[in-house]
C-alpha cells in the first residue's frame, strides 16, 4: 500500500484556504485542483509499503510523536514549485517552525532505521491545492504570480497529531484514508 505521513487540516481550515483560494481556481489556468478533503502537510512520503512492515511505522510514528510537543503551524501566502512561471503545485504555504521541522528531522531519522531512505532535498512546508497540468507551457500561466501575491490568507493551526496516511491512486484523483493516528505529547 502507498503510505505517507502528515498533518491534517480541521475542517474549518480547509474551508477558509478553499475559499481564499478561489480566485485561482476561477482564472481557468491548466489546473487539476485537489478536492478540500484533500488539504493535508506532508511530513514523509513513503511510497509503496509492504503490509507486514505497517505495524513497525506505526510503532516508530507512536515514539516520534510522544517525544513532541503539540504545537501551532502558521499558515499563509500562496506559491508554486518548481516557479510560479512555471507550476508543477500550486501551494498555501506553511512556516517551517523549529517545533516542525524538528517534528520532521526525527520522523525522517526514525523512520530511516526502518529502511526508507532520508530526503535530501530542503523541507519547504506546504499543502498542496493543485497540480500543473502536464504538457502545458509557461504562457498558460501568466498572470499567476500577480495573483497568488494579491490574496490574502493567513491561518493558525493546532498541530496536535501525526497521521499515518493511505494513498490509493484513481483516474479521478488521490484518495487518502487514515490508517493510523500518533497523538503528540500534551495532545487530547
Amino acid at each position: 500500500m502507498r503510505l505517507f505521513a502528515a498533518i491534517n487540516l480541521p475542517e474549518s481550515e480547509r474551508q477558509r484556504i478553499h475559499a481564499a483560494s478561489a480566485p485561482l481556481r476561477e482564472s481557468g489556468m491548466p489546473v487539476r485542483w485537489l478536492p478540500v478533503d484533500s488539504f493535508h502537510l506532508t511530513l514523509k512520503f513513503l511510497g509503496e509499503v509492504r503490509p507486514d512492515a505497517v505495524d513497525s511505522i506505526k510503532a516508530v510514528m507512536d515514539r516520534v510523536s510522544k517525544g513532541t510537543h503539540a504545537f501551532d503551524l502558521d499558515l499563509g501566502g500562496f506559491g508554486a514549485f518548481p516557479t510560479i512561471r512555471r507550476p508543477r503545485v500550486i501551494w498555501v504555504g506553511v512556516d517551517p517552525s523549529p517545533a516542525l521541522r524538528c517534528l520532521k528531522q526525527d520522523l525522517e531519522w526514525a523512520l530511516a532505521d526502518l529502511g526508507f531512505a532520508r530526503e535530501t532535498r530542503a523541507f519547504h512546508p506546504h499543502i498542496t491545492l493543485g497540480r500543473a497540468e502536464d504538457g502545458e507551457g509557461a504562457g498558460a500561466f501568466r498572470g499567476l504570480d500577480e495573483l497568488a501575491a494579491s490574496l490574502s490568507y493567513t491561518g493558525d493551526v493546532p498541530a496536535h497529531r501525526v497521521d499515518l496516511m493511505r494513498s490509493q491512486l484513481s483516474r479521478s484523483g488521490a484518495r487518502y484514508t487514515v490508517v493510523h493516528e500518533s497523538l503528540l505529547a500534551g495532545a487530547e
